[in-house]
């Protein structure tokens, strides 16, 4: 399957993007086509509820971003992996972005399920980002493959690992 890892952490060495480098070694080797994309490092603005994509653009943004290249991936992947720092009880905005610039086609195309990995310093603050993912797999009709969470003294761990290569197994 096609899968594409997007992950929202600024910190290339961080806990998320450890997570994100994780699951896409045990997916490509379970045979799986991974694709990881850094969205903190893309210029993505917010939707400007213009309705160009759906009055003139047929499905396109008339922005001029990197959606532009971000938009065909998501509209090709079957699986969809967001990785998300947790700064403030929620999916961190990077990611944020990315869905929310979805608008213009509704879902991307050929999606069939997607998967959470999360981190955070504090234990307790998973269930905004748990819900909004929720809804975001409910609204695109997608298959909810589950989330893994990752506080302080459980990042890049053995025990962290293990869960996300599970996730990671059952594409």
């Amino acid at each position: 399957m096609k899968v594409l890892i997007l992950q929202g952490s600024p910190r290339a060495n961080g806990n998320t993007a450890w997570m994100a480098e994780e699951y896409k070694k045990a997916a490509e080797a379970a045979g799986h086509e991974v694709t990881l994309v850094n969205v903190a490092k893309k210029k993505i603005a917010g939707c400007l509820a213009c309705e160009y994509c759906h009055t003139k653009g047929n499905g396109t943004c008339i922005q001029k971003d990197d959606m532009q290249e971000l938009c065909p991936m998501m509209n090709e992947a079957e699986v969809i992996v967001l990785a998300a720092p947790i700064y403030y009880f929620t999916i961190c905005a990077q990611i944020q972005a990315a869905i929310q610039r979805m608008y213009c086609v509704n879902k991307p195309a050929n999606v069939r399920k997607m998967a959470l990995l999360i981190s955070s310093y504090s234990p307790g603050v998973y269930d905004g980002a748990k819900a909004e993912f929720r809804d975001i797999c409910n609204y695109w009709k997608v298959e909810n493959m589950g989330f893994v969470t990752a506080k302080i003294d459980e990042q890049k761990t053995e025990e962290t690992k293990r869960k996300v290569v599970a996730l990671a197994s059952i594409i």
